[in-house]
């Protein structure tokens, strides 16, 4: 008999293990406080990078494996997902291409003419800078999709459910998946846990801009082309505030636009949304919860949720299976 299990957190993390429990027969349902567009996950930039998560031994392969599986979703539009070029810049020097994006085929750039033909004269702010295709998830339609082929499967999501503790949960489910994001800090409750916070500002689509653009160099910055807009960024401070910060769309809208070369676009939007980062590493493992249920804990994906979200969710399958003894997972 397939076993009823409660996901908690209806973010990327936790409808993509929702997704990967309920094609496989299981009875799930999703439990969160904020669904859809209002999760932390709706204000994300979403383009796949392994961004503030560690550690890097476990995060690389989670993120490889996400990869593949983005590559595959992307020939369908319903989606959202596409395959974009990213160009990652240094303000300050020659930027070190990361190992793991050579065999993904990462090259620098010839700054003095191919950055410059291409977006829009950054070359007169940027000293180096690398090329790599990756995935892009357009959160507009991407989270959508997801729910609805959660659903297809058979899943259930109940929104506006605040637990105070996974205890909380109904008894009739005998697994928990600890999906809650920098909710797990009060939830487990788990100190190591802190909010990163991100604002971003929507405009309009800008056409000059094929490819995304982002530098980490203070300040940091990214422009990211989507299906009908485009998101500028960004911060990631140390905050729990949720609230819009006006000064911060100042500056995001006025660096976007000087590095851009282009004149300051109107706002659609304003969005601010909490980066889960754990100090001491994503958690992914079972514990037992202090009714004697197990507990799968996800969380601590800092900003690759989505880069990451395949890869562990994957994991969770393989932790539920060997707690279940069941040779079908």
């Amino acid at each position: 008999m397939p076993q009823s299990i409660a996901i908690v957190g209806a973010g990327v993390s936790g409808l993509t293990c929702g997704i990967l429990l309920a094609e496989r027969g299981e009875r799930v349902s999703i439990f969160a406080e904020e669904t859809g567009q209002h999760t932390t996950s709706a204000a994300a930039a979403a383009i796949w990078y392994p961004y503030d998560a560690e550690p890097a031994g476990k995060v690389i392969p989670w993120a490889l494996e996400t990869y593949q599986v983005f590559a595959g979703l992307a020939p369908d539009a319903r989606s959202g997902v596409s395959m974009i070029e990213l160009r990652t810049f240094s303000r300050t020097g020659q930027i070190q291409i990361p190992e793991w994006a050579l065999p993904l085929g990462a090259r620098p750039l010839a700054m003095s003419s191919e950055v410059e033909t291409s977006l829009m004269g950054t070359s007169a702010v940027f000293k180096s800078g690398f090329t790599l295709n990756v995935p892009l998830t357009d959160t507009t339609l991407y989270l959508d999709y997801l729910a609805t082929r959660f659903q297809a499967a058979g899943g259930s999501i109940a929104s506006k459910m605040r637990l105070e503790e996974l205890e909380a949960v109904d008894p009739s489910f005998g697994l928990v998946i600890n999906c809650a994001g920098i909710g797990a800090r009060a939830l487990v409750p788990d100190l190591d846990l802190e909010p990163h916070r991100g604002q971003v500002v929507l405009v309009p689509k800008i056409d000059q801009l094929s490819g995304a653009i982002v530098c980490d160099d203070a300040p940091l910055i990214y422009a990211i082309p989507r299906t009908n807009d485009c998101l500028f960024g960004g911060t990631n401070e140390v905050s729990e505030d949720r609230r819009i910060d006006a000064a911060a769309t100042e500056r995001i809208l006025a660096e976007c636009s000087r590095v851009l070369n282009i004149e300051r676009p109107a706002v659609l939007a304003e969005r601010v949304g909490l980066r889960p980062f754990r100090r001491s590493g994503i958690r992914l493992e079972a514990g037992k919860l202090r009714d004697g249920r197990t507990v799968i804990h996800n969380y601590g994906h800092g900003g690759a949720g989505f880069t990451l979200s395949w890869g562990c969710a994957n994991q969770v399958l393989d932790i539920a299976g060997n707690q279940a003894g069941r040779d079908r997972f």
